[in-house]
């Protein structure tokens, strides 16, 4: 029986990280954000509380089963299914896996909390660490991140500022751009703005892919955003979500399609019934969902009893 993981996943197949190995440190939608664009549905748990909120022994005990296995990564990605430095021993989760091995060691974070200096100091060990910063202003802030009340959008700039300044390794600054909300010539100026102002190596601008959590936090259409692209000083590079069809990272990828595919004509499901059927992380299934979207080989729908994908019916006899 093949080995099911609580805490890793992966490795996923990712345009910018090549083949990463994923580590789940906080549980399902606990985040510091509920963001509009999610692809991982509501945050159900919005909080600014840092604990230890799944067991860092246990996460450790299963990485190391992990890479005793052999398993082929780029890097090792410590992400989850919410934001990440609300655990609050990711420092030690750092410390540990670079001594278990030499594969880099990157961390997606919303970059919501590094105004605690704790938060800075846990992270500094990490080879990569890329975080977000969807809007130029606090409205706009406001409106697509939906941040906790103790979150101001001066206190998260100034967090991003003060970690760029301390941090030695490389920071990458993902930029998630929405169709007539930040897609604008004007509101990615102030972005860009911002972006000089903290300082990091490059911008990594990407835009959702339906469906998000909200209907109306739309995909900003390839001509533009190379437009936009064009408004950043620092190096910039549009995360696209497809791969070369020789690539082996596409050749995994068709596997797991192949399997959600095989799922969904049988009947529709959810992300969570998906995942679920397949023992798959979530990440893994959001994004595979969204490159299925784009092929027109499964459509979504909204029902009382959430958003359902199913297989495009000229597709059931394929």
């Amino acid at each position: 029986m093949k080995r099911v993981y609580k805490y890793i996943y992966g490795p996923v197949p990712s345009r910018r990280l090549g083949k990463s190995l994923g580590v789940d440190i906080v549980p399902h939608k606990t985040c510091t954000y509920d963001c509009i664009y999610c692809q991982l549905g509501k945050t159900t748990n919005k909080t600014t509380t840092r604990l230890d909120y799944l067991p860092v022994t246990d996460i450790l005990s299963e990485l190391k089963e992990k890479l005793s296995t052999g398993v082929s990564c780029d890097y090792i990605t410590i992400a989850g299914s919410g934001e990440p430095t609300l655990h609050a021993s990711i420092g030690e989760i750092i410390e540990k896996t670079k001594q278990m091995t030499n594969i880099p060691v990157t961390v997606l974070t919303n970059g919501s909390l590094l105004f605690l200096p704790d938060v800075r100091k846990a992270l500094m060990n990490a080879d990569i660490v890329i975080p977000s910063l969807d809007a130029g202003n606090k409205e706009l802030f406001q409106y697509v991140n939906r941040p906790h009340q103790d979150i101001s959008f001066d206190r998260m700039v100034q967090g991003l500022i003060e970690f760029s300044r301390q941090f030695a390794g490389r920071i990458w600054l993902e930029v998630l751009l929405l169709s007539g909300i930040t897609g604008m010539t004007a509101e990615v100026k102030e972005i860009a703005a911002l972006a000089n102002k903290i300082g990091v190596e490059k911008v990594q601008l990407n835009t959702v892919s339906r469906p998000a959590y909200e209907d109306f936090a739309c995909a900003v259409d390839s001509k533009q955003m190379n437009k936009l692209a064009g408004l950043f000083s620092i190096s910039t590079e549009i995360i696209e979500n497809s791969l070369p069809a020789e690539s082996p990272v596409a050749k995994e990828q068709g596997a797991r399609d192949k399997d959600i595919l095989d799922l969904l004509a049988r009947r529709p499901c959810t992300l969570d019934g998906i995942c679920l059927g397949l023992g798959l992380h979530p990440h893994e299934v959001a994004k595979r969902l969204k490159s299925l979207i784009d092929k027109h080989l499964i459509s979504s729908m909204r029902t009382d009893q959430g958003l359902f994908y199913r297989i495009v019916e000229e597709n059931k006899m394929k």
